[in-house]
């Protein structure tokens, strides 16, 4: 079957955008013009892919799923449109980029800062989250992620090693004791996050033993869907945290926070951008590279950014 690739994105964008008049606008086409589009894309793959009345849209069963199969086909085809209308030499156009919450604003914002100063065409789109992105299917860029890698379409650019740290409050201790093991955890209040869709909390790593060990079952009152809110919990004297020692090593440094557990720190965890390869000589990916590298690549990240 041969399938008609701009019939298909303008499929997608009315989908996306929930509108015809909207789809024709972005497109540049007529709206009549997207409808005869859609019609003929209808024709092609012998299914109805949208009800249309007067005042809206309603995707039917065989368009939902068609949609979720060439979204990112089209994303594809408008990637490369883009990269071969800037020559692969002017970082332009939406950088669509995900990373862990536990990096949170404070370690993320010199980079994006960095990159829209020097590139005023780069639009950055970034998702801080502690759900595992699609990155094919979801029409990412890039992801930073912890942890190994478990998708081996991807290019994975290793970066330093994150260090992990164990901390609370000065006061919180001094009400509540200092713990001496992980297995003593369950006296204390340990602030958590269960990241949005998943039933459990991101586990907390200890090592004992030689040997690393989760703890899954931590108790605590105070939950987070993602990982910003952790350190100012922390300050207040809510209970203790586990996070990323360079997130608190100023505030390590001025005593408002105090390391605890220090003889069961976990072992630094891997730290990689993934990249699909088709994306490998985008400008605006390759000055990504170059702004992480410059940011975290040569210096480990259990060390203040700058």
């Amino acid at each position: 079957m041969d399938l008609d690739l701009n019939a298909a994105r303008c499929f997608v964008k009315v989908v996306e955008l929930g509108s015809f008049t909207q789809a024709a606008h972005l497109l540049g086409l007529t709206q009549p013009g997207i409808s005869k589009a859609i019609n003929r894309l209808e024709s092609q793959v012998g299914a109805k892919l949208i009800h249309r009345s007067t005042r809206n849209i309603r995707v039917t069963e065989d368009g939902q799923l068609f949609m979720t199969r060439i979204q990112p086909l089209i994303y594809g085809f408008e990637e490369a449109h883009s990269e071969l209308k800037s020559s692969q030499t002017t970082p332009a156009g939406c950088l669509k980029m995900s990373a862990p919450s536990a990096l949170g604003q404070s370690l993320m914002m010199p980079i994006v800062k960095s990159l829209t100063e020097q590139y005023p065409a780069l639009d950055i789109e970034l998702s801080l989250t502690d759900h595992k992105v699609q990155v094919f299917d979801e029409g990412y860029d890039a992801a930073l992620r912890f942890g190994a890698i478990d998708d081996d379409r991807l290019v994975a650019l290793a970066l330093q090693d994150a260090d992990w740290v164990t901390v609370a409050s000065p006061e919180y201790l001094a009400k509540q004791g200092v713990p001496l093991h992980p297995e003593k955890l369950s006296q204390f209040n340990c602030l958590h996050v269960k990241p949005r869709g998943q039933i459990k909390a991101v586990p907390w790593r200890f090592r004992i033993d030689d040997k690393s060990t989760e703890y899954h079952h931590l108790s605590g009152n105070v939950r987070f869907d993602h990982g910003d809110p952790l350190v100012d919990a922390a300050i207040q004297g809510l209970g203790i945290v586990q996070v990323l020692r360079c997130v608190v090593s100023d505030k390590l440094a001025r005593g408002e926070l105090k390391e605890v557990l220090t003889e069961f720190c976990p072992q630094a965890y891997p730290f990689h951008l993934l990249y699909p390869p088709s994306r490998q000589r985008a400008a605006k990916l390759t000055v990504l590279r170059d702004a992480l590298t410059q940011h975290w690549g040569r210096k480990p990240l259990s060390s203040p950014t700058t």
